[in-house]
């Protein structure tokens, strides 16, 4: 799967000094996804990142194409697997 940074989320990553790779590893396999409740056609992926202490990385994706556009990228203090 192809992924696409957009110019946010690029900015996103460095300052919140989250690497690619994590957000790769959550992208190739997320332990749960849902839609965006704010965005139609945005989706939110969720998965721990060891390297972080076991925090949920968060990364917001739009598919598109042969791959996906990612949005943004944050660790997501209150997130809860429905």
């Amino acid at each position: 799967m192809r992924l696409r940074y957009t110019l946010h989320a690029d900015d996103m990553l460095v300052e919140r000094k989250i690497e690619r790779a994590w957000v790769e590893a959550v992208m190739a396999a997320p332990e749960w996804t849902e839609p965006d409740p704010r965005w139609v056609g945005l989706r939110r992926a969720y998965g721990r990142v060891a390297e972080a202490g076991g925090r949920i990385l968060r990364v917001v994706f739009a598919d598109e194409g042969d791959g996906r556009r990612i949005v943004s990228a944050f660790f997501d203090r209150d997130a809860r697997r429905l």
